[in-house]
């Protein structure tokens, strides 16, 4: 069963419905269950045979076994502590990026930590914490009648997780992941994500990432 903690937003929404998609059990966490229970409702007119429920973020950690962090980067630090022993010992999917729009332009924001996904896992210690899904629009993926067409970078120091993710990824067809290396390249990974948006805002359209030169 997989959680998605701030799952009402567009991203949330998004991944939730193409896992849903492919025959995942999907779980929508909001600080409000009248929102939780708006989401469902959406997803559920979206596939009429997923499943699909919700609830408040503490409770849709506690009960999924793998968590979405799809929350604005602003609200973790308030938010993931109370999370903390619900997730203990549980992979942690890390799809937020730390950005902020400055005279129109999109910057990335200095974490002291290094990365979302690296201050994720100080916040979460005994959570198996990893960063991807940050170059999937969020647009793209709640159109289901779009194939989707791109790859997901997978960051984290915990091997097996990080390879649980890899394969989690590939059940979204049209995706491929790829194993980026370390939590730490979480940084660049998220950074990254502004080049993206700049580059949807000057061609207006909607980007994504496609590494060549690797097969499979």
């Amino acid at each position: 069963m997989l959680g998605f903690i701030g799952g009402t937003g567009p991203e949330g929404m998004g991944l939730a419905a193409r896992f849903a998609l492919a025959g995942e059990a999907v779980l929508i966490g909001s600080r409000s269950p009248d929102r939780a229970a708006e989401a469902v409702g959406r997803l559920r007119a979206m596939l009429p045979e997923a499943r699909v429920d919700g609830g408040l973020n503490e409770e849709v950690a506690a009960r999924a076994q793998v968590i979405f962090l799809t929350i604005p980067y602003d609200g973790q630090q308030e938010l993931l502590p109370r999370l903390a022993q619900a997730v203990a010992g549980k992979i942690v999917v890390s799809t937020v990026s730390a950005l902020r729009v400055e005279k129109g332009q999109v910057l990335a924001r200095p974490v002291p930590a290094g990365s979302a996904a690296e201050e994720a896992a100080a916040l979460l210690p005994e959570a198996r914490v990893v960063g991807a899904f940050h170059h999937v629009g969020a647009h793209q993926l709640l159109d289901l009648n779009l194939r989707l067409d791109c790859d997901v970078l997978v960051a984290g120091d915990d091997r097996e997780a990080k390879a649980a993710v890899l394969v989690l990824g590939r059940k979204i067809p049209g995706i491929r992941t790829l194993d980026a290396g370390g939590l730490y390249v979480s940084r660049y990974l998220e950074a990254f994500t502004a080049v993206l948006l700049s580059l949807n805002r000057r061609y207006r359209t909607t980007t994504t990432l496609k590494i060549v030169g690797i097969d499979g």
